[in-house]
């Protein structure tokens, strides 16, 4: 008989560590092979990039639908994106304002800015309002939304972009559907960062009135363990099918929603995940979430390199131009 050193077989995958003496019997070395390998198996399909699990023949019948290159210097194609202004929402410290948003060298650019800016609407009475009893504005930034010009219903969005990941920065890639007052209108947050980690959410209404139910992600940053990350551009990636919402970045599964799911508790009864959305970029400061930037030097910069929506063609997927 041949010593065990001779015939030991031994398999380690992560923390998977097997030692097999043949010694027992060929047939319970030949299972437990066989066992090593679906195990193997089954651990490289769950941890392979996204792209690698998607079914080609589904890749290959998206095509392209719209998309934004930003490849003309200047302000933003008109045709595609309307502005927010004012303070908006979640408390945030910025005030928003087209100036901020300019194409430049191929990429949309977005740039928060520390500087006062008057608030017009600026009312001291009004102390439940924190819009409004604001009287200046400490930081300037831009959102960008195509709502009324391009909406869409289904498909592949993707934005490549570098993000900036300062303390006190809110970046973000979304969507909010055309009907209904949030959160009943349904919410895509494809990308949000914040305080060293990535949120991907779905949102869609409670019972009562005003109150969301997410269906929520965390990625902290440290995960990637890459201290240049913030220096490369990467992608987001939305795949939103009838049935599922799939979140990504660098074709990594962040979030995946099931339609089924996301119907509406409060009002009329729809899913909100099943109409038209329409697309959102901004770059937020402070507020309920992003942190304190006051040590943050300004300004800075979210670069966007594309906005793309890719659909099936033969479904009831196509662009709405409003």
């Amino acid at each position: 008989m041949k010593a065990k050193a001779d015939r030991q077989f031994s398999v380690k995958n992560k923390s998977l560590v097997l030692t097999l003496d043949p010694s027992t019997g060929p047939r319970i070395f030949l299972l437990s092979a066989m066992l090593i390998l679906m195990l193997v198996s089954c651990t490289r399909r769950l941890t392979a990039p996204a792209s690698a699990l998607d079914d080609d023949s589904v890749d290959n019948a998206y095509k392209l639908i719209w998309s934004d290159e930003f490849n003309i210097d200047g302000p933003p194609n008109e045709e595609n994106w309307n502005y927010e202004i004012g303070f908006i929402r979640n408390e945030e410290a910025q005030y928003y304002q087209p100036e901020n948003a300019f194409c430049e060298n191929g990429n949309l650019i977005i740039e928060a800015r520390r500087e006062p800016r008057v608030n017009p609407i600026y009312d001291p009475v009004k102390t439940w309002d924190w819009k409004k009893v604001r009287d200046t504005a400490e930081y300037t930034s831009a959102c960008l939304r195509t709502d009324n010009k391009q909406t869409f219903q289904y498909g592949r969005f993707e934005m490549r972009a570098r993000i900036d990941t300062a303390i006190g920065l809110w970046p973000a890639f979304w969507t909010l559907g055309i009907e209904g007052e949030w959160p009943g209108c349904g919410e895509v947050d494809i990308l949000e960062y914040y305080r060293g980690n990535f949120l991907t959410n779905v949102c869609w209404a409670r019972k009562e009135r005003f109150r969301p139910h997410w269906d929520s992600e965390r990625t902290p940053i440290s995960q990637f363990q890459d201290s240049t990350w913030a220096d490369s551009f990467h992608v987001w990636r939305m795949d939103w099918t009838p049935r599922s919402i799939a979140l990504y970045m660098d074709d990594i599964l962040l979030n995946r929603t099931a339609l089924r799911r996301t119907m509406n508790r409060y009002g009329p009864r729809v899913n909100p995940m099943q109409q038209p959305h329409f697309i959102l970029i901004n770059l937020a400061i402070g507020g309920l979430h992003g942190g304190d930037p006051s040590e943050t030097s300004f300004p800075r910069r979210m670069e966007v390199d594309y906005v793309r929506v890719y659909q099936i063609p033969d479904q009831d997927t196509g662009p709405r131009t409003n």
